[in-house]
């Protein structure tokens, strides 16, 4: 029999792809998309929805498990939650028209319910000031976009109407801008790992 203390060992490399470009992809297509509906540039319909259920959803949920599984604690928190925040709110809205499921009481509801996920999105930015600068624009932005789509529900709810609408039309501004950001993200990552070397800058951190 061996001795286990002379032992070596062993180490498996990890060669699979980086899922971080496709989860990337998925949030931000999908929050330009609805954010062109927050400015006022088409109504809500099944394009969004789609959109929101199997890129903004399901292709992040694929991209997080991934990350899991590469051991990557904030990749897979963050792209596995987005992604099933997305899969939620096609359900807000899909769900009563079905019939027996309520719908939201009002705009109240939709306040906290952003509101909260303001609230994480906050403290996953703090995270991304030990990654990249790519990341800090994606997360930082979008916390504003959730607080300022947040407030423009509280203000709906208490009756002031224009000054929602404004709001509203202001965080769907930062949200299309936030989408890009992403998307850029996304990009970036593909085309720096297939050139071998820096295309597109993401402005990592010194830790």
């Amino acid at each position: 029999m061996s001795n286990p203390s002379s032992e070596g060992t062993l180490k498996i490399a990890d060669a699979t792809a980086n899922p971080a470009p496709l989860g990337l992809l998925g949030f931000g297509m999908t929050t330009v998309l609805l954010n062109l509906h927050n400015v006022g540039a088409y109504p809500l319909d099944s394009a969004i929805m789609g959109m929101g259920i199997f890129v903004g959803g399901l292709a992040q949920v694929i991209a997080g498990v991934q990350e899991w599984k590469k051991n990557n604690t904030f990749g897979a928190t963050a792209f596995t939650a987005y992604g099933f925040f997305w899969m939620a709110l096609v359900a807000i809205w899909v769900l009563p028209k079905l019939g027996g499921i309520a719908a939201p009481s009002g705009e109240l509801d939709m306040g906290f319910f952003l509101g909260l996920w303001g609230l994480f999105t906050l403290g996953m930015f703090f995270g991304t000031l030990r990654l990249n600068r790519m990341l800090q624009t994606v997360f930082g932005s979008l916390a504003l976009l959730f607080f300022g789509l947040s407030v423009r529900d509280f203000l709906g709810a208490a009756g002031a109407e224009e000054a929602s609408r404004a709001v509203g039309i202001a965080a769907g501004y930062i949200g299309i801008f936030c989408g890009l950001s992403a998307f850029y993200g996304s990009l970036a990552q593909v085309l720096n790992e297939v050139y071998g070397k820096t295309v597109l800058p993401i402005g990592p951190v010194k830790k």
